[in-house]
């Protein structure tokens, strides 16, 4: 078992248990799964830069990258419904809590000037999207071989509707959110 994994059923379910009030074992929020997600636009004019994300994505979750299509035509991008602008990865049980312990230990602190991460990015459906702007701050990429720069989108779906657990639970978790103000509905709690 991984140790972020062994953390949340030793430590974070009780706590959730208690601050929620939570009778069933099936209510307790858990995580499902991690969705890493490189959308390129400049795809369209050089293909290989499209080639070098999804091998990207590959070393950065361990697993295969699939390429993603545009749903519909938009001239004005010169974009063709079916034409080839994005890879993703979704990562589930041991690669999830495996990538997830890496990014919160090894990965948030390479990221520059870092001041925590924003709580308003919940979706209201208990789902949480983290913007990397630069892929290097994974150590499994090397910066001299990269093709150029480019940002990864990272949702955590958890099994909860509500913003107030997920963020408890990925708070839980070790994920170092800013202190702010997390909105459940028309009501409003004080998160410190």
């Amino acid at each position: 078992m991984s140790r972020l994994k062994e953390h949340y059923y030793s430590v974070v379910v009780p706590k959730l248990r208690e601050d929620f009030a939570i009778n069933n074992v099936n209510e307790i929020p858990k995580l499902v799964k991690i969705v890493l997600n490189v959308g390129m636009g400049e795809a369209i004019q050089n293909p290989k830069a499209l080639e070098a994300a999804q091998e990207e994505l590959r070393r950065i979750s361990g697993q295969h990258a699939v390429i993603t299509t545009a749903k519909k035509s938009i001239s004005n991008f010169k974009l063709r419904e079916g034409m080839k602008i994005g890879c993703r990865v979704t990562l589930r049980r041991r690669q999830m809590w495996e990538f997830m312990d890496r990014l919160i230990s090894v990965a948030i602190p390479r990221i520059r000037d870092f001041r925590g991460l924003l709580s308003r990015s919940f979706d209201g459906r208990g789902n949480y999207t983290l913007g990397v702007r630069e892929q290097v701050i994974f150590t499994e990429i090397d910066y001299d071989k990269i093709e150029g720069i480019h940002g990864i989108d990272i949702t955590f779906v958890t099994s909860t509707e509500r913003d107030d657990q997920a963020f408890a639970l990925l708070r839980g978790l070790g994920m170092p959110f800013r202190a702010a103000t997390i909105q459940d509905g028309a009501k409003a709690e004080e998160v410190a």
